[in-house]
């Protein structure tokens, strides 16, 4: 058996990639915390940076949820008292599932492992749930298996937000993320069309690697980050908004980006930080016959947005 430190308190333990940290992640993680905080012991997340299926399929195109700080960070918000990330290599892929487990034993108390019934680790996968049962009986922890979480009968899953994201359903997304789907990135000086046509933007590249919904125009919100306070805390700025995500056909432009016409704002937002949450696909992205064919467009647009934001629905978005 593998030697764990004394000093340490006795650890409840789940292990997975947790892209997106969807509600099937919160339920196994929130009720990890809760049974963890009866028994005092202290209830701990291992996650991988990249997600396995980058080392294990890497001729396939992964477009993850999340970054790996969002997972810790999220995973932390749900009340684990630690997330250890273990950079996953084509060494951890072919580990034998006990020896995987020795080391984290060596590292960790561990006591109860948390996982869905589908779980499974090690080379091959060969680390399934009664094989860890066997495990945990030799080196001292016991089996807790929770039950997929369903949403109008089908398990949620990383797999099935990002579907949703891929059809343009950003709502759908939405309910099985718990929170709606959103991406950031620094905000860059544009062709200054949108200003021409009197709609400013916020111009965005999407991130590379990451997940996002269909080409579309979309109802958002967006978020900045504030100034510091009088007492140093930082509140952050929001506002809805229009956003084309993609191509730009009625001017000739393939390359994708991120356009958000903020409601309400007037100022310069070039090189900050700016976060859209994408809230309802308004309609998907056609080339148009003018540009003052694009420009009344815009303007329905525009007013669709406004009467879906005075909607208390979307009043609490993150």
């Amino acid at each position: 058996m593998s030697h764990t430190p004394a000093s340490t308190p006795g650890v409840a333990l789940t292990i997975g990639a947790f892209d997106g940290v969807h509600r099937g992640h919160q339920d196994l993680v929130s009720r990890m915390v809760a049974a963890a905080k009866r028994e005092g012991l202290a209830p701990v997340c291992v996650t991988f940076d990249p997600d396995p299926e980058v080392v294990l399929h890497p001729e396939r195109e992964h477009l993850s949820l999340s970054t790996v700080d969002e997972r810790v960070r999220r995973l932390g918000a749900l009340g684990v008292s630690q997330v250890e990330v273990i950079p996953f290599t084509r060494s951890v892929a072919h580990q034998a599932p006990e020896e995987f487990m020795e080391q984290l034993r060596s590292k960790h108390d561990v006591r109860a492992l948390w996982m869905g019934p589908d779980f499974a680790l090690g080379k091959d996968r060969s680390g399934t749930v009664d094989m860890l049962g066997q495990i945990g009986g030799k080196l001292g922890f016991r089996i807790m298996v929770v039950d997929v979480l369903l949403h109008h009968g089908r398990p949620i899953s990383s797999t099935w937000v990002r579907e949703a994201l891929g059809a343009g359903d950003v709502r759908l997304a939405a309910e099985l993320l718990g929170r709606p789907f959103c991406l950031d990135g620094i905000v860059l000086t544009g062709m200054r069309r949108g200003r021409q046509l009197g709609f400013p933007t916020a111009n965005v590249v999407p991130p590379q690697g990451r997940a996002r919904p269909a080409d579309g125009v979309y109802f958002v919100r967006a978020v900045a980050p504030g100034d510091a306070g009088s007492e140093g805390q930082v509140d952050d700025q929001s506002w809805f908004g229009v956003a084309n995500l993609g191509a730009r056909p009625t001017f000739g432009e393939a390359e994708p980006l991120l356009e958000a016409h903020l409601l309400d704002y007037e100022g310069d937002l070039y090189g900050a930080r700016l976060e859209v949450c994408f809230l309802d696909q308004l309609r998907g992205v056609r080339r148009f016959a003018s540009v003052e064919e694009l420009r009344l467009q815009i303007d329905r647009d525009i007013a669709t947005a406004r009467d879906l934001a005075r909607n208390a629905i979307w009043t609490e978005i993150r």
